[in-house]
């Protein structure tokens, strides 16, 4: 889309069509097109360069996830009392 869009630019340019009313606005919405998917692919990109430079975690042995504390139980309730 990014090189659709300049190629699209350029021929109007090219052939004069970016002079017309309406040749200006295809000319600035080809380029505006061209931005807004350039500005993904940026994201994306660095996006994905940051989840690269992450250090990969080692994986938890069996035994750390085994000695992971359980609650204790509750105690009895009070016996109730008469007055």
């Amino acid at each position: 889309m990014i090189v659709a869009g300049l190629v699209a630019a350029g021929w109007l340019l090219a052939t004069g069509q970016a002079g017309t009313f309406d040749g200006l606005f295809l000319f600035l919405t080809a380029l505006l097109t061209v931005a807004v998917f350039a500005l993904y692919v940026a994201y994306a990109v660095r996006r994905a360069m940051a989840e690269a430079a992450k250090p990969a975690e080692a994986p938890q042995p069996a035994k750390a996830a085994a000695a992971v504390k359980t609650p204790a139980a509750k105690p009895a309730p009070a016996p109730a009392t008469r007055s």
